[in-house]
């Protein structure tokens, strides 16, 4: 009995020490695998170099200015000819306020141009357009990522083939369809209704949303079941609070392709009392003062930027669509 244990005892004992060359081989692979992967134009011998650090972080920062310069340059531009006279603008376009800043330019553009009601036609324009295409993307959606009909997966690539198709293409059969719609009875032209309507029909936003559905973790659905959640409360209460970033980018998306559309609302918006700027700037370019016209695209461009820098986060951390919960 004990030649058996002290036979059996340097054998115990043995194992760990021969796996421990094999963990650290092991972790040498990975170690290169990972290198291997990161691995760009230097390598990490040669960013640990002082000059190389040095250099490379000049170029980032002369990189970093020249974007800055490219993305701004025109907006800030914009920003200062709409408080430059004309005459100044016209002969000395580049020059900061060479006889002074003129801000009359913006309370003419308000309330000479009118501006100001084209604006607020802008907001209720581009507010129905959101809701709306907010609506149709998350219910659409829900519908195909969640609960999954038996031909869902048909539904989802008609949904797709219509991105194939180009817009200008459906112009005609859909004015016709606003004008005489079914079931109404009268035209919608001239109403806003003809510009939300078709832009709930977004094939892009529903595939988006669906996708991101496709990510949230089924447990959690299958729990709200179990625990006797309807669809409504599924809907509501557990898939919106956890589709935060999605609903972000929708909106970015639904905001400006609403404040920037111009064809769809000049052909179905006849009446100038409800014109967004999209349309009726483009008219009055002829016979406006270029620097109460320049104060006016000024004054049009805010809102976009205001839109984008209020939700910039939750843009770009849903923009890669991860999914709202880890683990």
């Amino acid at each position: 009995m004990t030649t058996t244990i002290h036979a059996d005892a340097p054998v115990q004992e043995a194992e760990p020490a021969e796996s421990e060359p094999v963990q650290r081989v092991a972790q040498k692979r990975r170690r290169v695998v990972q290198e291997a992967a990161d691995r760009g134009v230097l390598s990490a011998a040669d960013r640990r170099r002082p000059h190389v650090r040095a250099i490379g972080a000049v170029l980032n920062v002369l990189l970093g200015v020249c974007l800055v310069v490219v993305g701004l340059l025109p907006l800030l531009w914009l920003l200062k000819s709409a408080i430059t006279p004309t005459q100044d603008t016209l002969a000395h376009p580049l020059a900061l306020f060479p006889g002074g800043a003129d801000w009359s330019n913006l309370a003419k553009a308000w309330n000479d141009v009118q501006i100001g009601d084209f604006f607020f036609n802008t907001i209720w324009m581009a507010a129905g357009e959101w809701a709306v295409q907010l609506l149709v993307a998350t219910t659409g959606g829900f519908a195909l990522s969640v609960l999954r009909p038996k031909y869902g997966k048909l539904i989802s690539g008609l949904v797709l083939a219509t991105l194939f198709v180009p817009a200008v293409v459906l112009l005609v059969p859909l004015y016709l369809t606003v004008l005489h719609p079914p079931l109404i009875g009268h035209s919608l032209i001239n109403t806003f209704w003809a510009v939300w309507l078709p832009a709930g029909a977004s094939a892009f936003n529903v595939l988006l949303v669906m996708r991101f559905f496709d990510s949230l973790p089924k447990e959690v659905f299958e729990a709200a079941k179990t625990d006797g959640a309807g669809t409504f409360r599924l809907f509501w209460s557990i898939v919106l609070p956890m589709s935060k970033p999605i609903l972000g980018v929708v909106s970015v998306f639904a905001i400006n392709a609403a404040w920037a559309d111009f064809l769809w609302p000049n052909l179905v918006l006849k009446d100038i009392g409800i014109q967004p700027l999209s349309v009726r700037l483009p008219q009055i370019q002829s016979s406006t003062d270029l620097g109460v016209y320049l104060a006016a695209l000024t004054i049009a461009t805010l809102i976009p930027v205001v839109i984008f820098l209020i939700f910039q986060r939750t843009f770009l951390r849903g923009g890669g669509l991860g999914g709202a919960v880890k683990g």
